[in-house]
């Protein structure tokens, strides 16, 4: 199978040119201008961004959270990926405490072979480290996992100590891999939470009081501090504020690199919104939603290289779900739908305004992710031997995010009504086109397990 793309305006994380692209057996054959070659399928894209397919590194498929599970599977959920233009997700495994790492592994696949729209990999969450998961943090590198999530907060739950954290460390820097880290400090949080309910205080507003700043950037410090420690990779998910940017500012100036993630809702929505009675459940995520100015750090850390990937973090739940803490704050299941717009946005409220430039949107939005998570160059970019994961995108094209008209399995929206500059129009994946005129053209279980190399701690 042979496919020719025409006249795009190639774009990828170094260039910015006119060209043509020739596809075969599901990777990119040649680069060139004026190509006429016999072909099975021409796609024209003239007056057409090109970009490399998004990759998406921060999702929730099927996960069970707070006495539920997370509304998209990874049929749906890799599905709407792809109509947004995200080509290859990467979900977060749970290890259940006192069972294996290998056991989540297994349990997780099931879900999703046989079922994933789109490409996929896994992060390992460690739960419960000790000498029976340290022997297992080699045999899950070997599998293509090689980046292992810690959570600072949700005790009793997800949530280890440092004292297992420097442990962990220590062992996946020695097999090549990374650790990354939910950052906000567990104990204080907890506290505040109970305080407000014992006040009477049961409102989403209280979701968002009960995380201060505070909790965010301490913990941030905290884990800084110890991958600097260990010299182990590190990568902090879904930072949000300026205090805990300041944490990473403050490791260059000793020379270290910590790796930095932030979402697009951080980038967009502010708490204010938090103040809308139960509706403000729509947005109860942790870490909550921030204010203007953390919204004019994280921009701005986009542009200073101190941000090196704008993700999602996923986690869908129908508003049935959300009721289950009507009453209490604090029962309210965490998260938020964004995975299918998450391009389409940051195009419109970034490039188009000028915050970024092309060449930094697809670094963000891919090329990144690839190098960071061990993907690269199959993921990530438009080159001769790398996937055909490609966006046809129209930077023009007008249009508004509706509940009516996503794929998400949720009857919300969090950004319903936002009017949008910039629509994907077509996507390939593996050279095969999987989105075209509004309809997914591939079925579930087109999407593949992505088997990611080890970490290189730079990039």
């Amino acid at each position: 199978m042979k496919t020719l793309i025409k006249n795009g305006r190639i774009i990828t994380a170094a260039d910015n040119y006119i060209g043509d692209i020739l596809i075969e057996n599901g990777t990119v054959k040649a680069i060139g201008r004026d190509m006429a070659i016999q072909v099975d399928e021409l796609i024209d894209a003239t007056n057409m961004l090109v970009f490399p397919g998004g990759i998406d590194p921060h999702v929730h498929l099927e996960m069970p959270f707070m006495g539920t599970f997370s509304s998209d599977s990874y049929e749906t959920g890799t599905r709407a990926a792809l109509f947004g233009g995200t080509t290859t997700v990467i979900d977060f495994i749970l290890q259940k405490q006192g069972n294996s790492l290998r056991a989540a592994f297994d349990e997780w696949s099931g879900r999703a072979t046989g079922n994933a729209v789109g490409d996929y990999s896994f992060h390992m969450a460690v739960t419960h480290y000790n000498e029976s998961t340290k022997g297992e943090i080699k045999e899950m590198i070997a599998e293509g996992i090689t980046s292992f999530k810690t959570f600072m907060a949700y005790k009793g739950a997800l949530m280890i100590d440092d004292r297992q954290m420097i442990g962990l460390m220590d062992e996946v820097k020695q097999q090549g891999g990374l650790v990354t880290v939910h950052a906000t400090n567990g104990d204080m949080i907890d506290y505040l939470v109970q305080k407000h309910r014992s006040e009477g205080k049961s409102s989403p507003l209280y979701h968002y009081l009960s995380q201060p700043e505070v909790t965010e950037a301490e913990a941030s410090e905290r884990f800084v501090d110890m991958t600097n420690y260990t010299g182990c990779p590190g990568y902090i998910v879904h930072l949000t504020c300026e205090g805990a940017l300041n944490a990473v500012r403050n490791a260059t100036r000793r020379n270290q690199k910590v790796f930095v993630e932030t979402c697009i809702q951080y980038l967009l929505l502010d708490a204010s919104l938090y103040e809308q009675d139960f509706d403000g459940a729509k947005w109860v995520m942790s870490p909550p939603l921030r204010e203007k100015k953390d919204q004019t750090t994280l921009w701005a850390g986009i542009n200073q290289g101190l941000v090196q990937v704008v993700g999602t973090d996923h986690c869908p739940f129908k508003w049935e779900q959300k009721l289950l803490g009507k009453d209490d704050f604090s029962k309210i299941p965490n998260g938020h739908p964004a995975i299918e717009h998450r391009m389409e946005l940051l195009y419109s409220e970034g490039v188009a305004t000028g915050k970024i430039s092309l060449n930094k949107y697809v670094e963000v939005t891919s090329t990144n992710a690839a190098k960071i998570f061990g993907m690269f160059p199959k993921k990530g970019t438009i080159a001769v031997d790398s996937d055909a994961d490609i966006i046809i995108f129209d930077p023009t094209e007008k249009h508004t995010i509706s509940v009516k008209s996503h794929h998400m399995n949720t009857d919300y929206s969090a950004y319903e009504g936002w009017e949008v500059t910039g629509k994907v129009k077509s996507v390939l994946l593996r050279g095969k086109v999987a989105i075209e005129n509004n309809e997914c053209r591939v079925e579930k279980g087109y999407g593949q397990f992505v088997k990611r190399e080890k970490v290189k701690g730079f990039i």
